[in-house]
């Protein structure tokens, strides 16, 4: 089997820009010499021009840039497809649910040979033969030939099934008829019985359907109604007519069966009781129309339609030579000498006769509807051999003027392609039979050649899938297929075409199981063949992914044996990639075990924990290592020997281990299988250690950036929880006592902060009242730690994983309070409750009135009191979590020190002078918008929040929570969605990367669009640098106080952000608002970042806010589209504020990293591959970080600024104690803001609070420039990626710009609201990273305006320039 490869990443390249200096055509380089002729002499800066001028190594950049968070776990948010329609109906369908067989059979024959019946006129010569044997033959005694036609007919009838018993019936009367009939009937009970009838020595049926046989002396012929006969049969039954103008039987037969049925209904009204006869299920094969006769030619058999129906290859062999078509001087005697058997396939007669199955069951497969197809073809041997045999008696008896009909009908297939290749098939068997004849006489050796039929039928196949079956069309060829893994000699190359078939999907697999597949690959894992393990193992992943009713057929054929050996490292698979197959071996055994107590029974071994143990240490295969863990827990599901045996393994100590897996899938496995391994029966002292010890070893993960790992994380916490019980209502309990600790601590902070005014340091945090968590049962325990974690979890930034952990929390609650300790709890929730509600009401502003309870979300039905405890003061603030050290938001500033701090700013200075001296003043560590008045936006209306994919909140419209249907502890949907990757295609490239298709052709619009931008905007960039950009480009109004400004480098966004939690998508170009959302940020934070990800291709929209969250959308800019791909805490010990830096985050694509920092000690770098964060590097600073940037090529090297003026430079590849590699102290005040270019000279531009712009060489102990900005508050500081230009905001609503080199370009005064003045300050700037284009907003104005520096004049030079003549 060929290696199964995972799908290709998206294949993009680097934008040209994100290599440092363009490395273009000629002719560009010749453009960029004439427009400055200076710059052949300038060097980059940090000494990155030896690095950028290696094709070598701008070509290591290519290979390793990817599109980042486009993953599945991000597509579907973890959630399985429950509504695939083509994985729902699979189960129902292939299997066939009643099987009826055919047990007995009576074979009428009604020749009365000698006799002709007075209404038929045969021809002279006329067709004699009767089952191949001649009754008008000299040498057939007229007394024995009867019995001779008799045996030869049941003799053809045992070549179709031999297990059928027959009894004939040569010329019987109308008693013998009866008895025989209901004889069949009695013994074949509800089982089908075969009717065969060959009427050639009776009268034709009549209109009415009546049939003929004898009275007891053969003196007369007498009718015996199609109602009689129906009711001595009863059904099921099948009937096969061979006389002419058998379409009368028909016509008629539904009418009879009608009224039985009618006379049935009527006795069981009469008596419920009654036993009726079964007339249902019938099958008619009728040899011709009710109008038609019989053909009479001599060179064919009398019985041509029952030689059609029991030997199609000799009847065959017969009418194509009797045709034209071959010219041959063979007799129809020497048909007789085609050399083999029926069942030997490798002989002349045997091949034909598979060959002719194939045929016609593809050619049923392909005419019929698929119902009819399983009832006629897959269900009884018996009709299934006689239909097949029925396509070929439809040519036959149509090229000889007959129309044969059946019950059910059948479309015509009497002129389907596939019978060329029958001809064909028998040509080559009669060209060569004169040399095989002439061998068998002694004549000289000949090797018979076998058809090419199957070896072209697979080629076909194979063009098939090279195509994609784009249309899901069933090929002709599966049939086919089936066939062939008959043989060994084509079995392999068939077995591989049928696993790049079932690669296809759930809607391939479905197929081939509805053409019988199943019994075959069954069969097949009994073999010995070395060479069949690895596409065996493929196929049987693909069937059990869409299917795992399978499970009972693996154990009763011991076919499960197979896979636990192709788990085993020692097990030797013919491929190359072997963890691959053993991957898949292992979710065989996983699915196997899977709701399967006799599997998990049979599947338990010490070996199969060893190697599952073993294989999670095989760092190239994180396949490997997820089934691995799945498979461990599904046998460990219910199965407490399974427990005990992987616990003496060491099993669950390995697990833990995987929590710092870098695939999200794998660490969410093994906590899926960790979760299994909790709840054996008899929990001993030792059982109860181990099992806290898992929970302490895996409990960070609680802070893991993947929500599919922390919704594993709440499934184990709450089965932890539900085991112990009781001991988490201590915990719960003991926490309320806390957090009404912590309130009171609060308002008594809040009381000497107002007498005192203390000041507010950036590093602000409340001190907290004692614990006193050493006199608490809970304090130290596990128990109280797990508890403390899914309060944390119930405020998580990912709405499921929230609304998860609110479920798990408020059962424990509501426990609580039916508890014995719930009269204790009840008062202290009541004065929860008070305390809560003071609280509120003492913050709110008179606009924002206190919300009434019954507007927290998330409020449980029952019990009606406890409501409103659970919602006010437990979940629906920040409250509870921020009450844990280091594991939750810090509390944030009071609205009382906010007001206090914005009123009485003069105060605030002189109480920091007098209580706290210092060298400098404070307010110069202090960020420039601290004093800045509250702004309207958070009145204004709120916008919608998106959601997660597939999430759906709990509760209906009103919110109204059905607590019946929401269980504890909380089911897990992890294993159903890793078995869909098992149902995706695996071998074929994604559609996205097939020329030609949508996907492929919008990326190559998309290069193509961002090239041009690229080699329109690049020859401006020196025209900046000497010209005023004073040129208004538009504004438009965005509704709240814009604050954080985004452009997008290609396409025509402007992510816009206000002072809280909504952000604003606009075209820039159109001036319209594509979309307006909200963040979901908690009272007390904002949106601190904006960053655009995947420019090159489809990008996503990335948030950071004060509280530390980081939310990454996709379809950003539509209003029904738009959905949270994943959300989690950058930092986790920061105190939510709009004054301090709160987050700060900076993203590097080249590196595929998020570095955050802000209000902490350390800067965090997560791996948006991974999701968890691979580095924590020290501050080295004991100010805030106030601002991030990074090197965008090759992302090693990052530089922070401080709010004590520092300015610092890290390099992530050293050690976190030796990262930082430079430090600058000339700032003395707040850095505003820090940017390295990602193109140009790659200038490291620095702004402070006090407006000294510095520029740096990283390589450098001082820095090369300083230029004095402006002499006001320093309010932003924004550098073009690419031009040398730079742009400064002040508090005096002026924005200056300037040259790299500090030559003054020009100041603008942006425009405003008439009803505002010009004095606000200037709240943000941002340049857009290849247009020559500022955006700019200022405070207290809701407007966004747009400059640029475009001069006509110098656009034309530069046009002029750029053209081929010049």
């Amino acid at each position: 089997m060929n290696a199964v490869k995972a799908r290709p990443r998206l294949h993009l390249l680097r934008a040209q820009t994100d290599h440092g200096p363009r490395n273009g055509s000629p002719a560009r380089q010749q453009i960029d010499q004439r427009q400055n002729q200076e710059e052949e002499n300038w060097e980059l800066r940090h000494g990155y021009e030896d690095q950028y001028a290696s094709e070598e190594y701008l070509k290591n950049l290519n290979a390793t840039f990817y599109m980042y968070c486009t993953e599945k776990r991000h597509e579907t948010g973890g959630k399985p497809k429950h509504d695939a329609p083509d994985v729902r109906d699979v189960v129902d369908d292939w299997r066939v649910k009643s099987r009826i067989k055919t047990v007995f059979a009576g074979l009428m024959l009604c020749l009365n040979i000698g006799v002709d019946p007075p209404d038929v006129v045969k021809t002279n010569p006329t067709a004699t033969l009767e089952a191949w044997i001649d009754p008008s033959s000299p040498s057939s005694a007229s007394t024995k030939v009867m019995e001779t036609i008799g045996k030869a007919l049941q003799a053809q009838y045992e070549t179709l099934s031999i297990r059928i018993r027959y009894k004939q019936f040569l010329d019987p009367s109308v008693d013998e008829t009866r008895r025989c009939c209901q004889n069949l009937r009695r013994n074949s009970k509800d089982e089908r019985v075969l009717f065969h009838y060959n009427g050639h020595g009776v009268p034709l049926p009549t209109s009415s359907g009546e049939v003929w046989y004898f009275n007891r002396n053969y003196t007369q012929y007498i009718p015996v109604s199609l109602y009689d006969l129906q009711f001595w049969l009863g059904g099921p039954s099948i009937y096969v007519l061979d006389v002419s103008q058998a379409g009368n039987v028909i016509a008629n037969f539904g009418r009879f069966i009608d009224k039985h049925e009618a006379e049935n209904r009527e006795q069981l009204a009469k008596d419920e009781n009654a036993q009726v006869q079964s007339y249902g299920e019938n099958i008619i094969l009728a040899a011709c129309g009710k109008n038609e006769t019989l053909p009479t030619n001599p060179d064919l058999p009398a019985d041509l339609f029952t030689a059609c129906l029991t030997t199609p290859v000799a009847i065959s062999l017969r009418c194509f030579l009797l045709s034209s078509q071959f010219p041959t001087e063979l007799t129809l005697k020497e048909l007789d000498k085609v050399p083999g058997r029926l069942q030997e396939r490798r002989t002349p007669l045997g091949e034909l006769n598979w060959i002719f199955t194939a045929i016609t069951d593809t050619i049923a497969w392909n005419c019929l509807p698929r119902d009819t197809f399983k009832k006629l073809f897959r269900q009884d041997l018996m009709v299934a051999a006689l239909f097949r045999n029925y396509l070929l008696a439809d040519r036959l008896m149509r090229a000889n003027g007959c129309h044969p009909e059946t019950e059910p009908s059948l479309p015509s297939t009497h002129e389907h392609p596939l019978w060329q290749s029958w001809d064909l098939a028998l040509e080559m068997v009669l060209t060569q039979l004169p040399q095989m004849i002439a061998c068998e006489e002694g004549g000289p050796q000949y090797e018979y050649e076998h058809s090419s039929f199957f070896a072209e039928q697979l080629t076909a196949f194979e063009v098939y899938l090279s195509q994609g079956a784009l249309e899901r069309k069933a090929p002709d060829q599966l049939p086919i297929v089936l066939q062939v893994l008959l043989s060994q000699v084509h079995r392999l190359r068939a077995l591989i075409l049928l696993g790049r078939f079932l690669d296809l999907g759930p809607w391939a697999v479905n197929l081939a199981l509805k053409i019988g597949i199943f019994p075959y690959v069954l069969k097949l894992l009994q073999s010995a063949a070395h060479e069949l393990k690895p596409v065996l193992i493929f196929i049987w992943t693909r069937i059990l992914a869409v299917d795992s009713s399978c499970q009972n057929d693996l154990l009763r054929d011991n076919g499960y044996k197979y896979f636990l050996a192709g788990v085993k490292p020692e097990a030797g698979l013919p491929v190359a990639n072997k963890s691959e197959h053993r991957a898949m071996s292992a979710f065989i055994i996983a699915m196997f075990c899977r709701n399967f107590p006799q599997a998990q029974v049979v599947s338990l071994s010490s070996e199969l924990f060893q190697a599952c143990a073993g294989h999670l240490s095989d760092d190239d295969n994180p396949l490997l290592r997820q089934w691995s863990c799945l498979c461990i827990g599904m046998l460990w599901q219910s199965f407490p020997e399974a427990k005990w045996a992987g616990t003496r393994a060491g099993a669950p100590s390995i697990l833990c281990q995987m929590a710092w897996d870098p695939v999200p899938e794998v660490r969410a496995a093994a906590v899926h299988a960790l979760t299994n391994y909790l709840g054996i029966a008899d929990l001993t002292e030792q059982e109860a250690q181990a099992e806290q010890q898992i929970a302490a070893n895996i409990m960070a993960m609680t802070s893991d950036g993947n929500s599919m790992v922390r919704n594993e994380m709440l499934v184990f916490f709450s089965a932890f929880m539900r085991r112990y019980e009781n001991k988490f209502l201590v915990a719960a309990y003991e926490e309320l006592v806390e957090e009404k600790k912590h309130i009171q601590s609060q308002e008594i902070s809040e009381v000497e902060v107002t007498r005192k005014t203390a000041a507010l340091h950036s590093q602000h945090a409340i001190d907290e009242v004692p614990t006193e968590s050493g006199r608490h049962i809970s304090g130290n325990s596990i128990f109280g730690a797990v508890w403390k974690h899914l309060l944390v979890l119930s405020v998580d930034p990912h709405a499921e994983v929230a609304q998860n952990a609110a479920i798990v929390t408020d059962y424990m609650h509501t426990r609580l309070l039916n508890s014995s300790l719930g009269v204790h709890a009840r008062i202290v929730m009541d004065d929860l409750l008070r305390l809560g509600g003071k609280s509120i009401l003492s913050k709110q502003s008179p606009a924002n009135p206190p919300p009434r309870i019954s507007e927290m979300p998330f409020e449980p039905s029952t019990p009606k009191r406890s409501e409103s405890y659970i919602s006010l003061s437990i979940k629906r603030t920040a409250s509870v979590a921020m009450s844990l050290k280091n594991l939750a938001l810090g509390p944030s500033p009071t609205t009382a020190d906010r007001s206090h701090v914005r009123d009485s700013p003069d105060k605030k200075k002189d109480a920091n002078q007098k209580h706290a001296p210092r060298r400098v003043p404070d307010d110069w560590s202090r960020p420039p918008d601290v004093y800045d008045p509250a702004t309207h936006s958070s009145g204004s209306h709120r916008a919608k929040e998106p959601l997660p994919h597939g999430f759906r909140p709990i509760g209906d419209e009103k919110g109204v929570v059905n607590w019946d249907q929401i269980s504890v502890p909380l089911k897990s949907t992890f294993f159903d969605w890793s078995v869909e990757y098992f149902r995706e295609p695996q071998m074929k490239t994604s559609e996205a990367d097939e020329p030609g298709s949508d996907g492929y052709n919008a990326r190559l619009w998309r290069r193509s669009r961002n090239e041009k931008i690229l080699n329109t905007t690049q020859p401006l960039k020196n025209v900046a640098g000497s010209t005023p950009w004073n040129t208004p480009k538009g504004s438009f109004a965005n509704g709240t106080q814009p604050l954080k400004l985004c452009f997008h480098q290609f396409e025509d966004h402007l992510a816009v952000a206000d002072d809280r939690d909504t952000v604003c998508l606009w075209n820039w170009q159109g001036k319209a608002r594509m979309n307006r959302f909200s963040n979901g940020n908690p009272a007390g934070s904002r949106i601190n970042e904006l960053k655009f990800i995947n420019e090159d291709d489809q990008a996503l929209l990335v948030t950071g806010s004060s509280d530390g969250v980081v939310k990454i959308y996709r379809e950003y800019d539509s209003e029904e589209r738009i959905e949270v791909v994943t959300a989690f805490r950058g930092l986790t010990d920061l105190v939510p504020s709009t004054k301090n830096s709160g987050l700060v985050l900076d993203w590097v694509q080249g590196q595929g990293k998020f570095l955050v920092a802000g209000d902490v000690k350390v800067i965090r770098t997560w791996n948006a591959a991974t999701e968890i964060c691979a580095h924590e590097l020290p501050s080295r600073s004991n100010s805030c970080v106030t601002a991030l940037t990074s090197d965008q090529v090759a992302g090693h090297v990052f530089v922070a600024g401080f709010g004590n003026g520092k300015v610092q430079v890290f390099d992530q590849r050293q050690k976190p104690q030796t990262s930082m590699v430079q430090r600058y102290s000339s700032h003395k005040q707040w850095i505003t803001n820090v940017h390295m270019q990602r193109g140009g000279m790659r200038e490291l531009v620095s702004g402070s609070r006090n407006g000294e712009i510095k520029l740096w060489d990283i390589r450098m102990k001082d820095e090369l420039h300083t230029i004095q900005a402006t002499k006001n508050t320093l309010r932003s500081l924004s550098v073009h990626e690419h031009a040398p230009v730079f742009a400064t905001g002040s508090d005096t609503h002026h924005i200056n710009f300037f040259n790299i080199n500090g030559s003054f370009l020009n100041s603008i005064e942006p425009s405003t609201n008439f009803l505002h003045t010009r004095s606000n300050p200037i709240a943000s700037t941002a340049f857009h990273p290849h247009h020559m284009m500022l955006a700019c907003s200022s405070l207290n104005d809701q407007h966004v305006n747009l400059y640029t520096c475009e001069d006509r004049r110098a656009v034309i030079r530069s046009r002029d320039t750029a053209s081929p003549t010049s």
